[in-house]
């Protein structure tokens, strides 16, 4: 459990990828992708889409939690526990506090992993949510998601550690998350969209 509303540091582990040579492959619909070095047990990377939406609208459809099973295929149940505004020093800061429960399951090779894990969600309005492991299936896990306006649309950046609880090299976690994260971030600009 954390005992500050510290984020995890992606700041070193996550280059600005949507540089103005890849803007263009990012603006025709690519997810650009990046891998970074981790612990020896878990995996961490970073995308970037962009959506013909705007930030506003962006944010709308990302914090509705509930609907994150229609973005990811694998998360089976996403829900909120709490609602809160976090406080320091009896000073009330600008940022929404909430719990949030998931579970998901994933086939991998001939079997079939379930997962859960209840998180710590910190959200700057229409700017960031960062996502703080607080108990699950993982020795650790947090995510970060930004929106940037770019245009009529936004760049919706996603970066994320995670480590299994069941030892497995980095590589195969960093591998499966660059086959996975691609194609739900697909999903999610489908399901944004309309499309």
């Amino acid at each position: 459990m954390l005992a500050q509303d510290t984020p995890p540091d992606f700041s070193a582990s996550s280059p600005k990828i949507a540089s103005s040579v890849n803007l263009p492959a990012l603006l025709n619909g690519d997810v650009l992708l990046e891998t970074h070095a981790h612990s020896a047990w878990g995996g961490a990377v970073t995308a970037q889409i962009y959506l013909p939406l705007d930030p506003q609208q962006v944010w709308q459809k990302l914090t509705d939690y509930g609907r994150w099973t229609q973005y990811f295929p694998d998360v089976t149940h996403s829900e909120i526990l709490h609602h809160g505004i976090s406080t320091a020093g009896g000073a009330t800061i600008k940022k929404q506090v909430k719990r949030l429960y998931q579970a998901a399951s994933k086939a991998f090779l001939m079997l079939t992993a379930k997962v859960e894990v209840h998180l710590k969600v910190l959200e700057t309005h229409h700017q960031r949510i960062q996502f703080f492991f607080e108990s699950g299936s993982f020795n650790e896990f947090s995510a970060d998601l930004q929106l940037k306006p770019h245009g009529d649309g936004t760049i919706l950046s996603y970066s994320v550690q995670a480590t299994p609880m069941i030892p497995v090299p980095s590589l195969f976690i960093q591998q499966a998350m660059q086959m996975d994260l691609p194609s739900n971030l697909r999903q999610m600009r489908r399901v944004m969209c309309g499309h």
